[in-house]
């Protein structure tokens, strides 16, 4: 399955909202609880050794589908934002690693402790 493909089918398993506030609400705010949920199934896994590898791929998969969705709310091509997203990750990492500067930081340490 390709990337239009698998877009077209998630239209066809959602629910329909006539009200497109409420719709990208939906699919924005889905979005963020299932990538909640992938966090929550890493941390089970590895800091209270109970597997929930197959919880991650399945809350993997449901992020992908609110992804989608939120592509389709905008018309936009999945393909499209992916192939965008690695250009950008080409051009500002060139040297193929991350560093501040490449980050576009200017050599400055970001302090996330300061208020």
């Amino acid at each position: 399955m390709n990337l239009k493909e698998y877009q077209e089918l998630c239209k066809k398993t959602a629910v329909k909202l006539n009200n497109d506030e409420k719709e990208i609400f939906t699919w924005g705010l889905g979005i963020s609880g299932e990538a909640g949920d992938v966090a929550s199934c890493i941390k089970k896994t590895y800091v209270h050794d109970n597997d929930q590898k197959e919880g991650i791929k399945e809350n993997l998969g449901d992020t992908l589908w609110y992804a989608a969705m939120i592509c389709n709310f905008f018309g936009w091509d999945m393909e499209e934002v992916l192939k965008q997203n690695v250009e950008k990750l080409n051009k500002r990492y060139s040297s193929g690693k991350f560093t501040v500067k490449d980050a576009g930081r200017d050599g400055e340490k970001i302090d996330w402790n300061e208020k």
